[in-house]
């Protein structure tokens, strides 16, 4: 059972720190390496300073859904761990972690809309941007689609994780 309960809190630890790097790095969508947008900022790379030039990114009612709805994912994720440790220390024996399951289950499913709506309305998001053709999915975009099955298997692992002595 200690092994368990250890197995699911480095994955909680885990599953949040990637969802926070998803949610704050620079790229989302890439052209040619010289270009990336993410859910914040536009940024081009200038050669002639070697410098990266960012500029906020246009809101559109696609793009600020997905940042309200990843911001709330690792809110709820981190809202999750903590009302883990307080249960851990106050629960009696044999309790559930019923609470923790249901808001890690609830982050992952926020993440997993998040990543849904960036993937069918990319377009959308990235209107005022190069041509889309000549772009890819950045890694924090694949970083996301990675947490929507980890949060969702921790949070049921919560919910049939059983407090012991």
């Amino acid at each position: 059972m200690a092994s368990l309960l250890v197995f699911v809190t480095l994955l909680h630890l885990i599953t949040l720190a990637v969802l926070f790097i998803a949610t704050m790095e620079k790229s989302w969508w890439v052209w040619d390496g010289t270009e990336h947008s993410d859910l914040w900022y536009n940024c081009r790379f200038d050669n002639e300073t070697e410098a990266w030039f960012c500029a906020s990114s246009e809101d559109t009612d696609w793009l600020q859904a997905v940042q309200v709805l990843m911001v709330l994912s690792v809110v709820f994720s981190a809202i999750s761990f903590l009302i883990f440790l307080g249960q851990l220390f106050t629960m009696s024996k044999g309790g559930l972690f019923y609470l923790t399951g249901v808001c890690q289950a609830f982050a992952g499913l926020n993440a997993f809309t998040a990543v849904l709506i960036y993937t069918l309305h990319n377009e959308e998001i990235l209107q005022d941007s190069r041509e889309l053709s000549s772009g890819h999915f950045g890694y924090c975009f694949y970083l996301a689609w990675v947490c929507v099955p980890l949060l969702l298997c921790s949070g049921i692992m919560y919910i049939y994780l059983r407090k012991r002595e």
